[in-house]
């Protein structure tokens, strides 16, 4: 119950960032994707199941606040979750490398998705533009912004896996 109250808090206060706080501190109209940062991270520190659950709330957040439809970004969200859960088993707290690379793949991902579904489909074709002008300024910011904050995801779920072996 512990672990559900406090990833819920991280979860807004990240989603209150991103939509707060970043947008103001947003570069050429970009923010990082502080989101995708937590989906993935506790995908893969968690598993499967966790990164599904995280990023379904995460997406669904995002969703009502934000989307058109409704599920749209829960399903996205929920997709990377789980793909990020598969790399559990190869997770090493002190290594860098495999966060990093999980997590630029994800926004990636995301990006991808977005486009296809949002733009592509609508006849916009201008995937050059798109690439140069969204998709890797986004990817930079967030990954600049993962070295930051990666590091307090990973003392808080350290925190919580010790409080839960000693229950």
């Amino acid at each position: 119950m512990r672990r559900v109250a406090i990833v819920g808090v991280l979860i807004i206060v990240a989603f209150l960032l991103q939509s707060t706080v970043f947008r103001w501190l947003a570069i050429a109209g970009i923010v990082p994707n502080i989101l995708i940062i937590i989906t993935s991270s506790f995908g893969f520190m968690r598993g499967r199941k966790e990164g599904m659950v995280i990023g379904f709330v995460c997406g669904l957040l995002v969703d009502i606040f934000f989307g058109d439809i409704i599920g749209f970004y829960a399903l996205i969200y929920l997709f990377i979750g789980y793909i990020n859960g598969i790399f559990r088993a190869i997770f090493y707290p002190e290594d860098i490398k495999l966060p990093m690379i999980l997590i630029s793949t994800s926004e990636i991902i995301y990006c991808l998705l977005c486009y296809i579904f949002l733009f592509l489909l609508r006849g916009r074709l201008n995937f050059l533009h798109y690439l140069l002008y969204v998709i890797l300024p986004e990817i930079v910011y967030t990954v600049v912004i993962t070295i930051i904050i990666y590091r307090g995801i990973l003392l808080i779920n350290e925190w919580l896996e010790s409080f839960e072996k000693r229950s």
